[in-house]
């Protein structure tokens, strides 16, 4: 999966607003990001990533 420009947009405006308005200290974001980047690199990913596709395409159609 790509992640896309405007899914990394919303989790970027979403880090911010944590930052600015609920008190993320930024050694908070520096343990999240470090979380994240090595989380990226176990067995888990390839499960991450499809639950992610899956919420976005749920997420992404409309009922008829």
């Amino acid at each position: 999966m790509t992640v896309s420009i405007p899914l990394v947009l919303i989790l970027g405006i979403v880090a911010w607003v944590a930052w600015r308005y609920m008190g993320l200290r930024v050694w908070h974001a520096v343990i999240c990001l470090l979380f994240g980047f090595f989380l990226a690199a176990t067995n888990a990913a390839p499960e991450i990533r499809h639950l992610v596709v899956a919420l976005v395409e749920s997420f992404g159609t409309s009922p008829h």
